[in-house]
């Protein structure tokens, strides 16, 4: 079982796929592994990468581990949600607000589709979006809530959401001044075990790919037993958190890491 995150892993900034990559991708699959994607993106923004990838995982985990979805022929888009975590994204919202008073919001629901504020980047949203006061976005029932103050550093932020001691929320922070909030307990690494249970893959036969932040728990996880790998650009704590490190998206780090099996 092989897990991949998309952005800085698999797919470049401009959205490309290298023909290294994808060709090392469809090799491992051919030679019957099961590869798929463990993402931070919502569930319209991920299946076209399988397309572009020309895979068909049995299982794709989007939102950081909030949504599973399952493979089916018979569902719109070839998958139907199997499982969705969900929470009440009020408190900590007004909590963050208050801190940061002039950041952008996004709550992804329990369909897969964004409500934002302004301003929000349209690579993030993907299809089904709809801006909303930011009112609105607290009686939704969500699986993740997306947060980008752009006019803070990187170290103005991180120093802005210790002070917030965020609670009873999972979260991970980006490489730049954006902020991932999930269900308490849920991040890739839930999602990908409860996968990994349902194909009956022994943990020692798991192997997850990342650069980002929101791999560190899917990095534990995968690590325990099985390999952890770091692409070669990935912050010095996400690669702190890997079994072994591979090269940069920029030379097809992921292509000379799946060579391997």
């Amino acid at each position: 079982m092989v897990a991949l995150d998309i952005d800085g892993t698999v797919l470049h900034e401009d959205g490309s796929l290298s023909d290294i990559v994808g060709a090392e991708v469809r090799r491992v699959v051919a030679e019957g592994n099961e590869v798929m994607l463990a993402t931070g993106r919502s569930v319209s923004s991920t299946l076209p990468v399988l397309q572009l990838l020309d895979i068909a995982p049995e299982y794709v985990v989007c939102a950081n581990g909030a949504i599973t979805m399952k493979r089916d022929p018979d569902a719109p888009l070839g998958y139907r949600q199997e499982h969705v975590e969900i929470f009440d994204p009020g408190p900590v919202l007004t909590t963050i607000r208050s801190h940061l008073a002039d950041a952008l919001f996004a709550v992804e629901d329990a369909h897969g589709h964004f409500l934002y504020t302004e301003k929000f980047p349209e690579s993030v949203l993907g299809a089904g979006n709809r801006q909303v006061a930011f009112e609105e976005l607290l009686g939704i029932e969500a699986t993740r809530v997306v947060v980008i103050s752009p006019d803070h550093d990187m170290e103005d932020f991180l120093a802005v959401v210790d002070r917030m001691g965020l609670h009873r929320v999972s979260y991970s922070i980006g490489w730049t001044a954006w902020l991932d909030i999930a269900p308490d307990g849920v991040n890739k690494a839930t999602g990908l075990e409860r996968v990994r249970e349902h194909l009956g893959i022994p943990r020692s036969h798991v192997m997850a790919i990342g650069d980002g932040r929101n791999d560190v728990d899917m990095f534990r996880w995968a690590g325990a037993e099985g390999r952890a790998v770091a692409m070669g650009q990935a912050p010095d704590d996400v690669i702190a958190a890997s079994t072994e490190t591979t090269s940069t998206l920029d030379a097809d780090g992921v292509a000379a890491a799946l060579a391997t099996l």
